[in-house]
């Protein structure tokens, strides 16, 4: 039954933006490697991106000067129609990346939303694990679409079902969901299929993990739902597990382009990691003493449970330090209320499970504890990504129990994968010390790109002089261009003279 409150309708508001730090400029120096068949040219400026008057406005209004590396690639990738698989550090402005071109695209085609009918057609849906996430991207969209024809329209659970449905009949270019509320919307037949052209994932990785892929597999097996090849595919995120990757190229076209900025994976180099090894009874005084020393920073601290969350949050106000939490359990109107006070800087500390951990855009996050440290190498990317954003500067501070964390199997990640920063000893000890279901954790390589169709014994890949390991799997062979059918393992062993 819970109506949230309508969006600002003030100017101001709606192009309130985050402001680009004092490393912004070092983002051109990353490394950026785009793999695929004849990929478009990257632009320079976003005059070049050939925007429309109306979006070249809402994108001065938003401060953007220039495109980040992710935008410089993935504007022209998306307007020239390929399907895209892009993976690029937190905060890098993926969000913009897949917004504009799609925008641009449907106003030059003449969308225009149908106006209170029963059954909407969105030309493009964009699909987003949390409801924080996608509220996010829904404003964004709202932005840059600020005095157009083209209509955004957002749904997601823990909202009255038919708040959202009136809102939908006004009229949806632009449907920004949760997995579940838009299957429930389609299922209603307050959602059509047979007009999308786009359809976006963002954090994709955790849209095709083992919670979310079922609910993929529905929606793009929806009845009037176009193919693989007959609509325009987008993944967005800032981590992308080899096993994502295979599973991934069932919903993109064969010919797809892999976007990598940086290492994928990797975390932003813009924050400053520290590791404190502390025993559990201690972490909580050892929590105080850095919120005491940090003073009125804007804090956000990672904990694995719904109940620590509240618990750890009850103690600091009790310590006198205005906090707040958000977690599954929490009703909608009370996450909404707590992102509320923690950006408004009322409680500048925000206690949270890994609901707040991917995509939340806040303004001056000054520093990210992880309280409890997350079970692999991917969350911990994304949780210290909530600071160093748009190229300012921020710390990480991780605690380290080394009885409750000894079988962490991502030690070795870390210590390999601290972005160029130093590695305290206790630390490198307890990575190289055999601890872990595998008993050993070699490090990732340190590909700018980790496309699968590259990696050799990770997936298929051909010479010109070799066939693909079986049809049946890899599909035929790529002929000239080195690069077969993407997707599914080999089962030949790598070094092969099958190419595998």
């Amino acid at each position: 039954t819970y109506v949230p409150p309508p969006p600002s309708e003030d100017e101001e508001s709606i192009f309130s933006h985050y402001e680009s730090g004092v490393n912004f400029d070092k983002y051109d120096e990353i490394l950026v490697d785009v793999s695929g068949t004849n990929p478009p040219p990257a632009i320079m400026t976003f005059d070049e991106a050939a925007l429309c008057e109306s979006l070249k406005r809402n994108v001065s209004k938003s401060g953007y000067v220039k495109p980040t590396p992710v935008q410089k690639h993935g504007i022209p990738i998306v307007s020239a129609g390929r399907d895209l698989m892009a993976c690029a550090q937190t905060g890098s402005g993926k969000t913009a990346a897949f917004l504009l071109p799609i925008l641009q695209q449907l106003m030059a085609d003449g969308a225009a939303a149908s106006c209170f009918s029963e059954t909407q057609e969105p030309e493009a849906i964009i699909v987003a694990p949390t409801r924080e996430l996608i509220n996010q991207i829904y404003l964004e969209a709202r932005k840059f679409a600020y005095g157009t024809c083209v209509r955004p329209v957002v749904v997601y659970g823990g909202v009255s079902t038919g708040h959202q449905i009136r809102d939908l009949s006004r009229g949806c270019n632009v449907l920004c969901g949760t997995p579940g509320r838009l299957l429930d919307m389609i299922g209603r037949g307050k959602v059509g299929l047979t007009k999308v052209r786009y359809l976006v994932l963002d954090e994709a990785d955790r849209m095709l993990d083992m919670g979310f892929e079922p609910d993929m597999r529905r929606l793009v097996g929806s009845p009037g739902m176009p193919s693989k090849e007959n609509r325009q595919t987008l993944m967005f995120s800032a981590t992308f597990p080899e096993d994502i990757q295979r599973l991934a190229a069932d919903f993109l076209k064969t010919d797809y382009l892999f976007l990598a900025v940086g290492i994928v994976g990797g975390a932003c180099s813009d924050v400053e990691q520290t590791f404190v090894q502390v025993t559990k009874f201690a972490k909580r005084d050892q929590l105080l003493d850095l919120l005491k020393s940090t003073g009125s920073a804007r804090t956000m601290v990672f904990v694995e449970t719904k109940r620590q969350a509240d618990f750890i949050a009850v103690i600091l106000c009790q310590e006198k330090f205005p906090t707040t939490s958000i977690h599954g359990d929490r009703e909608q109107w009370q996450r909404e209320q707590a992102l509320g006070d923690f950006r408004s800087g009322k409680c500048p500390v925000l206690v949270a499970t890994s609901v707040g951990a991917r995509g939340l855009d806040i303004p001056d996050v000054q520093l990210v504890v992880n309280f409890d440290l997350p079970n692999n190498i991917d969350e911990y990317v994304h949780r210290i990504g909530r600071t160093g954003r748009c190229g300012n500067t921020g710390r990480a501070v991780s605690f380290y129990d080394p009885e409750a964390n000894s079988e962490l199997c991502f030690k070795r990640d870390v210590w390999d994968w601290q972005a160029q920063q130093e590695v305290p000893s206790w630390l490198e000890a307890a990575a190289f010390s055999g601890h872990g279901p595998s008993g050993f954790n070699p490090p990732r390589k340190h590909f700018a790109s980790t496309d699968l169709r590259k990696v050799t014994g990770s997936s298929c890949f051909a010479l010109n002089s070799l066939r693909c390991c079986s049809v049946s799997h890899c599909g035929p062979s790529s002929g000239s261009t080195g690069r077969p059918f993407p997707g599914q393992q080999c089962n030949e062993p790598a070094g092969s003279t099958d190419g595998c």
